[in-house]
């Protein structure tokens, strides 16, 4: 290994955007990734007892496709994208019976009362847990549904723990796309190109503001310095005490990382055995409203794309409950949330089929979906952004985004600008402009 300019570690959206930036400016960078493979949380796998079809594992859309950086450089390359939102249909249940069309137009109008109610509570008392919102709308027959869907289903937060102005601040609208192929595959082919990256090279520890701010990475394969460093793994990773930093990182950089805790979200996906579509169309979500407050919700997204297979998705407690129970208890539950919708039909169509459980919480180097800030803390992202040693140790990645946190878009958007901050670091470094710390 020989020195570079800047060092970058992990080789997720946010270390991939990094090594971009950094290569279109003329800068040599190199990536230190300690698994086997790039992507990080976008990763599409080709399981066999689902007849090889790509899967994503993480991460599926691209997300505010209408200003997504990454929907341009699909595009530009002639990738296929598919319109997911014009191809889904959806069912609700309410109880064991369809919802109504009174009921469903009412439904649509429920997020717009939920975000002003938001709004209001926002500006009069401050920051509160997005689970609060639902309980100020005790009259609305669906404000706990939307209360589910923005905190466990789309952020993989505990509603109770998860900062009201946080998710506020990152709620995205446009469409979402989805690379034909997958998102993982789309990074590889892609994003990864033409970068120096070094795979299984797990970082120990992170030396920083060394000689002129120089700083010098261990990793179990030896040491590389560099003039400057972007650190892009989770929040998970940088709380658990992996990566040693020497000196210690200031306090407001680990009370930022302890304010973002990692969310989880379970898939599950089930083939089916027989010819039975439990008369929906293809692309079709199903799920069942909620009630009574600290109910979850469990959507599935059947026949993706003309698939034969159904697949749930379990955020927030209800996932880290199933992941600590194991898989057979994730496909009981994921089955018997199906059999209260359609009935026995769903045993019979899933008896004997194969089954697919995410695990993202076992993974040591992700540790988790993505992460959420805790009430009261939603300046936590920009306080990890924060350049430290005037731009020579840089964090980037999901969580420093706002507003696209939790998103591929957002992990590369953060990336790249702290490829800014810390090129330009290398460059009074170099020019003998820079004034040792």
């Amino acid at each position: 290994m020989t020195d570079t300019d800047v060092l970058i570690i992990g080789a997720g959206l946010a270390g991939l955007g990094a090594a971009a930036a950094l290569r279109d400016r003329g800068r040599p960078a190199v990536v230190l990734e300690a698994s086997g493979r790039v992507g990080g949380r976008a990763w599409t796998a080709y399981p066999e007892a689902f007849g090889g079809v790509w899967f994503d594992m993480g991460a599926v859309w691209f997300h505010d496709a209408e200003r997504n950086p990454l929907v341009a450089i699909a595009r530009a390359a002639g990738d296929g994208l598919i319109r997911s939102d014009e191809l889904r249909q959806t069912r609700m249940f309410v109880g064991n019976r369809l919802a109504t069309e009174a009921e469903l137009a009412d439904y649509d109008a429920a997020s717009p009362r939920y975000e002003a109610m938001a709004e209001r509570v926002l500006a009069a008392e401050g920051d509160v847990p997005l689970a609060e919102i639902a309980r100020r709308l005790p009259d609305d027959p669906w404000a706990q549904t939307v209360g589910a869907w923005e905190g466990p289903v789309i952020c993989a937060a505990d509603a109770e723990r998860f900062s009201a102005r946080d998710w506020h601040r990152n709620a995205l609208n446009g469409s979402n796309l989805v690379p034909d192929g997958g998102v993982g595959a789309f990074v590889v082919r892609r994003l990864a190109e033409g970068l120096d990256i070094r795979l299984n090279t797990p970082v120990i520890r992170v030396r920083w503001g060394g000689p002129g701010g120089r700083v010098s990475v261990e990793t179990a394969r030896g040491a590389l310095s560099a003039g400057a460093c972007i650190v892009t793994v989770s929040t998970g990773v940088l709380a658990s005490g992996t990566i040693v930093f020497d000196p210690p990182l200031p306090p407001r950089v680990t009370e930022a990382v302890h304010n973002l805790p990692m969310g989880l979200a379970m898939k599950v996906a089930l083939r089916a055995t027989t010819a039975d579509r439990l008369d929906l169309p293809m692309h079709c979500s199903v799920y069942r409203a909620v009630t009574e407050d600290g109910d979850a919700l469990t959507p599935f997204q059947c026949w993706p794309l003309g698939r034969d297979y159904v697949q749930g998705w379990f955020g927030g407690p209800l996932g880290r409950d199933l992941a600590r129970a194991g898989d057979a208890a994730a496909v009981d539950y994921a089955l018997g949330c199906l059999r209260s919708m359609f009935g026995s039909r769903a045993d019979r169509l899933f008896a004997g089929g194969a089954a697919l459980v995410t695990h993202w919480e076992d993974d040591p180097y992700v540790r988790g979906a993505y992460c959420y800030a805790v009430p009261g803390a939603s300046g936590a992202r920009d306080a990890l952004a924060e350049p430290l040693s005037d731009g020579r140790l840089m964090f980037a990645g999901e969580a420093c985004a706002v507003p696209y946190a939790g998103t591929l878009a957002g992990a590369w958007l953060s990336g790249q600008a702290a490829a800014t901050v810390a090129g330009e670091a290398v460059r009074r470094t170099w020019s003998g402009t820079s004034t040792p710390p």
